[in-house]
C-alpha cells in the first residue's frame, strides 16, 4: 500500500510566509502522494484548491474551516507539519496529532516545546555541560537586571527566523527592545553579545541517536543574521562544508548529536553555533528548519550526497519507524 503523506503550512506565526515558501519546496520533491492543508493566519485551515491557491498566493489570511479540520486522517500514513515558529513548532500541532494516534515528521510533543523556548533549552544544554552563550530571561514587569555589559542580543523566547530581534548596543535602549521582544512572546532572552563570531549550522536526521550533516557557514553584511538577510537571495552567503580544521568541525558535530539526544528529538533538526576566538556555543535548535530555496537544511545534506527527494523519504521513514 502506497504512503500518502497530508503537508501542513502556514499557520499563525509571523513566520507563516517562510512556512508556504518552504512548502512549495516540499512538494516539488515528496516521492510519495501528497495533500496540502494550509492554516490561514486566522488560524482556520484551507484544504483541496483552495490549499494550492493560498500556497501560489503565498499568503492566506482567512481560512474556510474551523479547527479542528473536516479531513479524513485515515487517508494518511503520515503528517508532515511544516509549520515554523509558535502554534506549529512548540508542540501544539504535534499534541494534536498525537491524539489522533498519526505518525508525523520531526520532533514530539516535549522535544518540539523545549526547542521553541530559547530559555528553556539554554537551561538543559547547560545542565548536560553544552556550553551556550551568557542569557537572562525576563517577562514583563520585571526590573530589566542584566549580569553583563552590553551590546547584547534581545529576543522573545518563543519565535524563529530572527523576528522581533534587536542588537542593543546601550543600556538605554534596552527598554525599547524588550518593548519590541514582548510584542510577540510572553517572555523575552537577553543574550551577551560575543565580539567576532562565525554563524555555523548542521543538519541532524534520526530519532533519538542521530546522523550528522557536513557543516556549513553563513556569513552576510547586516549587523545580524535578521529576517530579510534569511530569506532574501543574494543577502546570505553559505558556504558548504565551512571552511574549518577537522577537530572543530568533529567537535561541532559531536556535540550538534549530543544535544540532539539531550533534548530527546526525532526526525530532523538543524543545530546553529556561535564560534568566538575558537570557543564553541551552541546558539539554538531548529526542530522544523526552513525548506525553502535559501535554506540551510537540505543544502547541508545534499552536500552529504542526499538529494532533496531521497532526504524526504528518510523523514517519512523516520516518522513511520
Amino acid at each position: 500500500m502506497e504512503i500518502r503523506v497530508l503537508l501542513i503550512a502556514g499557520g499563525k506565526s509571523p513566520e507563516h510566509e517562510v512556512s508556504l515558501a518552504s512548502a512549495e519546496g516540499v512538494l516539488k520533491h515528496m516521492p510519495f502522494p501528497t495533500e496540502l492543508a494550509v492554516i490561514a493566519k486566522d488560524g482556520a485551515w484551507l484544504l483541496g484548491e483552495e490549499a494550492l491557491r493560498a500556497l501560489e498566493a503565498k499568503v492566506a489570511p482567512k481560512g474556510e474551516h474551523p479547527f479542528p479540520p473536516p479531513l479524513d486522517w485515515d487517508r494518511y500514513g503520515v503528517v508532515f507539519p511544516l509549520l515554523h515558529g509558535p502554534m506549529g513548532e512548540d508542540g501544539t500541532i504535534q499534541g494534536f496529532l498525537e491524539m489522533l494516534d498519526k505518525p508525523y515528521v520531526g520532533a514530539g510533543v516535549a522535544g518540539s516545546a523545549l526547542c521553541m523556548d530559547k530559555d528553556f533549552s539554554k537551561r538543559v544544554l547547560a545542565q548536560a555541560g553544552i556550553p551556550v552563550v551568557p542569557w537572562v530571561a525576563l517577562y514583563p514587569g520585571e526590573t530589566p537586571l542584566v549580569p553583563f555589559e552590553p551590546p547584547f542580543f534581545v529576543k522573545p523566547a518563543n519565535t524563529g527566523s530572527s523576528i522581533g530581534i534587536s542588537k542593543v548596543e546601550r543600556y538605554a535602549d534596552l527598554e525599547g527592545a524588550l518593548e519590541e521582544a514582548f510584542r510577540h512572546d510572553r517572555k523575552a532572552v537577553v543574550e551577551k553579545a560575543l565580539s567576532g563570531v562565525r554563524e555555523l549550522e548542521v543538519g541532524v536526521l534520526g530519532n533519538i541517536f542521530g546522523e550528522a550533516s557536513p557543516v556549513g557557514e553563513v556569513r552576510y553584511e547586516a549587523p545580524f543574521y535578521d529576517y530579510e538577510t534569511k530569506y532574501t537571495p543574494g543577502r546570505a552567503e553559505l558556504l558548504i562544508p565551512a571552511p574549518l580544521d577537522p577537530g572543530t568541525e568533529e567537535r561541532v558535530q559531536e556535540m550538534a548529536l549530543k544535544a540532539y539526544k539531550v533534548l530527546g528529538l526525532r526526525g530532523m533538526a538543524r543545530v546553529d553555533f556561535f564560534l568566538a576566538k575558537g570557543e564553541l556555543y551552541l546558539n539554538e535548535v531548529n526542530t522544523i528548519p526552513g525548506f525553502t530555496p535559501t535554506s540551510m537544511f537540505p543544502r547541508l545534506f545534499m552536500a552529504k550526497g542526499l538529494t532533496y527527494p531521497e532526504l524526504l523519504r528518510r523523514l517519512v521513514e523516520l516518522a513511520l519507524s
